[in-house]
């Protein structure tokens, strides 16, 4: 269990964070969010509560749910995943943030929080992998302060459509300025009463 100021992450539970899950995901009512991953979106809670036992027993990919400290519910979800401690190598992937945890101090924590646990075990290279087409996930992978890597093309097939896989990277010896960065974003000092960003996080390459 990895607990910040705004959020916690801890392994995903159908029993502990189904429901909570389902409710946050049902505020988006195009399912837009679901696009690129090769699940969902889910047509009732029993098919979710069928998806999260099945992703929670696994170990690689690894499930963590991120629960909002405000409400003490689950409102997203993100994993580790391509573990090869021998390489040093550990890719974040399976990030899907509901309308309630989107564009918050609580959704860059989470990725803070993972980030911080996998270099503190002693991980060299820390990736993020996204379909080509994902602007938005493109845009967020170098906000958090990973290097564009290029493209892997017709990478592999992801229902039924050719999906070109675009390629970021974070390394240990990038991390201590990259930690710094994240943890001068995410002071109090910087979010207002409406926790809104007083300055926005510097990480770009």
């Amino acid at each position: 269990m990895l607990t910040g100021s705004a959020c916690r992450i801890e392994p995903l539970s159908a029993t502990n964070h189904t429901a909570s899950l389902y409710t946050a995901n049902e505020k988006a009512a195009d399912g837009r969010a679901w696009t690129y991953l090769p699940y969902g979106p889910f047509d009732s809670f029993e098919d979710y509560h069928a998806w999260v036992s099945s992703a929670a027993a696994g170990s690689d990919p690894k499930f963590y749910a991120i629960v909002d400290l405000k409400t003490g519910r689950a409102a997203g979800v993100a994993s580790l995943m391509r573990m090869d401690p021998s390489a040093g190598s550990i890719e974040v992937g399976h990030i899907h943030y509901s309308p309630l945890l989107q564009r918050t101090r609580a959704a860059t924590e989470a990725m803070y929080l993972l980030m911080r646990y996998a270099f503190g075990l002693g991980y060299r290279r820390y990736e993020w992998k996204c379909d080509a087409l994902n602007a938005v996930s493109r845009e967020a992978g170098q906000r958090l302060g990973f290097r564009p890597e290029g493209v892997h093309r017709q990478a592999r097939l992801a229902n039924g459509r050719n999906r070109d896989t675009a390629w970021f990277s974070m390394l240990d010896s990038e991390w201590p300025a990259r930690r710094a960065e994240f943890e001068r974003w995410l002071a109090p000092e910087n979010f207002d009463a409406k926790e809104l960003q007083r300055s926005a996080l510097n990480q770009r390459p």
